[in-house]
């Protein structure tokens, strides 16, 4: 990435984006592909990803909702960030959406 990338707007305007599917319950919106990847993942209610290690940082903004995983539940204006050598699970009982930017992919683990 040569430039800055700015998203006018975005806090009020991401939820007009055009979203396909990810992995079942969850969608996704790619704003930057390669890497460092960036994007934002919206979760049906009841959706979960199941165990996996990550291989880079994993920095995630909750937008919307409750993202929950082993460590407790995260709602909107929420900043975590899983380093390199993390595990963890992650659902959402009542839906929602999250930026993520991620170094390396995530490896699955159950």
């Amino acid at each position: 990435m040569d430039k800055p990338l700015s998203l006018k707007d975005f806090v009020d305007t991401w939820q007009e984006l055009p979203f396909e599917y990810f992995r079942e319950g969850v969608d996704i919106h790619h704003i930057r592909k390669t890497s460092p990847a960036v994007a934002i993942l919206r979760y049906a209610p009841g959706a979960k990803v199941p165990l996996h290690l990550h291989t880079g940082l994993e920095s995630i903004l909750v937008l919307d909702g409750v993202q929950s995983d082993e460590r407790g539940d995260y709602s909107k204006g929420a900043l975590i960030l899983n380093p390199e050598g993390s595990q963890h699970s992650v659902w959402s009982e009542t839906g929602c959406a999250v930026l993520i930017q991620w170094e390396r992919p995530v490896q699955i683990l159950g």
